[in-house]
Parts: structure tokens; C-alpha cells; sequence
């Protein structure tokens, strides 16, 4: 089984993006870390968009992909993060052929 790896990007309402953050350090930062499924998570702000949020995942497959989208902590983080973005976050799925570890 290859690992999966997803690239999302998020658009905020204006000025929300610092809202969205304090949302994803409270939910996602702590069960992320728990999760054995994920092998690499980035969380990075666009430098160009002061309202885009991109995160990075690589998973260990793509069933622990989708068992996180199942968990508590990700249904409590859409509950609070969905009123403060403009819209579905646009998701690109991937599978790595090369990474390159710490």
C-alpha cells in the first residue's frame, strides 16, 4: 500500500484567516499530532493572499485519509471553521513517488 497525499487550499472571508488558524490550533493540531495516519502535515499561509490558507498532508494510505474525515475532532473543526470561509476548499489528491524524510 503507497502512501496518499492531499494539497487543499481554503479561501477565508475577508480578514478571517487568523480566525480559521486559532480554529484548525484547537481542533486539528492535536488530533493530527495523536493520528498515526498522518505521516507529514504542513500548514502554511499564502504570500500572496492574506485570505488563503494551503495545507500539505501525507497519509499512510488513502483509508487513513478518509478515516480522519470521520473523526470527532475533524466534524467539530468544519462546525466552527465552515461559517468563516468564502466556499469548499479546493482539494488536489496525490499519490508520492518520491519524498525526501528528516
Amino acid at each position: 500500500m503507497s502512501s496518499f497525499a492531499v494539497i487543499i487550499k481554503h479561501k477565508t472571508q475577508p480578514g478571517k484567516r487568523d480566525e480559521v488558524q486559532q480554529v484548525w490550533e484547537k481542533h486539528m493540531a492535536p488530533a493530527i499530532t495523536a493520528n498515526p495516519g498522518h505521516l507529514a502535515y504542513f500548514y502554511c499561509f499564502d504570500n500572496a493572499d492574506p485570505d488563503v490558507i494551503c495545507a500539505f498532508q501525507q497519509y499512510s494510505s488513502a483509508e487513513a485519509s478518509q478515516a480522519f474525515l470521520q473523526t470527532a475532532s475533524y466534524a467539530a473543526y468544519l462546525a466552527d471553521a465552515e461559517p468563516l470561509l468564502s466556499g469548499p476548499p479546493q482539494v488536489m489528491a496525490m499519490t508520492p513517488v518520491w519524498v525526501k524524510n528528516p
